[in-house]
């Protein structure tokens, strides 16, 4: 009998992927892989198999042997570009990039992808740039347009970011996304609005449903501007449930695994290295829409700082030490799996991971909110960080996340009693850290800052050991990219509202305020 082919082993392991077979499908990449024209693009396949069978570890390695391989065909570059993304190789990302950016036959649609993919990155300069190629290649591309325009409002570039999104509209009012980041520009008035296009698209059969979540998020922003509250609580209804019904969340999977972490012993609060370190992470977590991007903005106005972003390189260390792959900041399997890993080399790993993003400043921000689940092992693995955690008004942080639009992440926002448990789940664990590591946090009141911001940033200052300077109580120092939900907002300065924006909506929040109440939460305000 004849040995199979490439087509027919490929074949094969296709399908045993497909059924979920990995040990089957790693066998057939193998055979196909001793056959391949383009070994690379079998590598990515293995690479995807390891994955899914829940070895970060040869996952990785089969990515970075691709690498080596130089993959032959587009859609291999594509899958490249993706698998390094995942497993943030960020400088090994770039390299190929650039290789991408300076060949002239690099088609428009794979410097989107890389433009994508950077931006997830934080990597906004390099982003800007493929979007850009991108253009000059395809002008009447609307992905390339869509992109540029999402890069040039991180940059602060408003006008020209609304320019490509009105010429996408002009040509495709369909495009359901288009419509909600150019909703987050400007502030609406009742005599310049999109109300009637939003509403006629709402009414379009066969809407898929991130595209009425989309839609709907954009009719809600823009009633709210208009002081429609009605309206606009009836978008954030559509929102919601367009959202929730696209979405797999257990809540009781959140409290299982922060029951986990508590149940992690506290172990030496100072981790074992106590050395001098020439650089120094201040972690700035919380619940997300509770102010972090303000504050990293703040923290940026100082020469010793250097303001990175929402990172996902802890993350990234912690999956490699525990070997598994998890699509959040953490998950039960890797808090189950850490116990006997080496975490000095875990905080190595991500110190050297952030290496090619630093400058002279001793110290740098890594604000990925989520990061709350993960301090328990950053004491662990990098005793000389900073962490701060910001507090806000429990409902308006609530509300300011019901109201938002996440890609693939914070799926519990859609849902008012999912989303003030996963509000409780949060406020038990970071009593705990307190417990567990005191001196290690400081709460950063959201309220405070807002209301005083120079004694709030001294003491933040003191907290991290930097020297405070007066361009610590506005943004307007700072002109880094923002690309988190905040990034049109924190333009804006530091803002202090006499009257939150969920007093509005309190009638139709009873829900959540009651599950809060339930749950111990004190709650004021316009409420007494």
């Amino acid at each position: 009998m004849a040995p199979p082919t490439y087509k027919q082993s490929s074949e094969l392991a296709t399908l045993q992927m497909e059924a979920g077979n990995w040990e089957a499908a790693r066998s057939h990449w193998m055979d196909a892989l001793a056959l391949a024209a383009d070994p690379a693009e079998v590598m990515l396949e293995l690479s995807y198999v390891e994955s899914l069978a829940g070895h970060f570890r040869v996952a990785r390695e089969w990515t970075l042997r691709a690498v080596q391989a130089g993959p032959g065909s587009i859609d291999a570059v594509f899958s490249l570009v993706q698998r390094l993304r995942t497993f943030n190789e960020v400088p090994i990302l770039r390299g190929v990039v650039a290789a991408l950016l300076g060949n002239q036959r690099t088609p428009h649609e794979l410097l989107v992808e890389c433009a994508r993919q950077l931006s997830n990155l934080n990597d906004f300069g390099m982003a800007l740039r493929c979007a850009e190629a991108a253009m000059a290649k395809a002008p009447a591309d609307w992905n390339a347009r869509l992109v540029r325009g999402q890069l040039l409002a991180h940059h602060a570039r408003i006008e020209e970011a609304a320019m490509d999104f009105d010429w996408v509209l002009q040509r495709n009012p369909r495009v359901a996304i288009a419509w909600w980041l150019r909703s987050r520009l400007y502030k609406q008035t009742l005599q310049s609005n999109h109300v009637p296009q939003l509403r006629n698209l709402l009414r379009t059969p066969g809407l898929q449903p991130f595209d009425v979540a989309a839609v709907a998020r954009a009719l809600h922003k823009e009633l709210d501007d208009i002081g429609d509250h009605d309206g606009a609580w009836q978008a954030l209804e559509i929102l919601c449930k367009a959202k929730r019904s696209s979405v797999h969340y257990d809540p009781m999977e959140s409290r299982r695994l922060v029951d986990r972490l508590i149940e992690w012993p506290p172990g030496d609060a100072l981790g074992t290295s106590r050395q001098e370190v020439d650089k120094v992470p201040v972690f700035v977590v919380g619940m997300y829409r509770s102010g972090t991007t303000l504050i990293e903005q703040l923290l940026d106005a100082s020469p010793q700082v250097r303001a990175l972003g929402e990172l996902s390189d802890f993350t990234n260390a912690m999956r490699y030490a525990t070997d598994h792959y998890c699509k959040g900041p953490i998950d039960i399997a890797i808090a189950e799996r850490a116990y006997g890993i080496d975490f000095a080399e875990v905080g190595r790993r991500y110190m050297d991971g952030v290496a090619w993003r630093l400058a002279d400043e001793h110290f740098f921000i890594d604000k990925l909110p989520s990061n709350f689940l993960s301090i328990g092992f950053i004491c662990r693995a990098l005793p000389q960080a900073k962490i701060l955690h910001m507090v806000r008004d429990p409902v308006a942080t609530c509300f300011s996340n019901l109201r938002e639009l996440f890609s693939d992440v914070n799926q519990y926002t859609y849902d008012q009693h999912e989303l003030a448990d996963y509000f409780l789940q949060y406020r038990r664990l970071m009593a705990h850290w307190h417990e567990a590591f005191p001196g290690r946090i400081l709460d950063v009141d959201y309220a405070g800052l807002t209301a005083d911001p120079e004694a709030t940033m001294r003491e933040v200052a003191a907290f991290c050991s930097i020297n405070y300077v007066d361009g610590m109580r506005s943004t307007a120092s700072s002109a880094r990219a923002v690309a988190t939900a905040s990034s049109i907002q924190v333009r804006e300065g530091v803002v202090r509202r006499e009257i939150p924006r969920w007093a509005p909506y309190a009638r139709q929040l009873q829900p959540l305020i009651g599950a809060l109440r339930e749950g111990g939460v004190e709650i004021g305000g316009l409420l007494e």
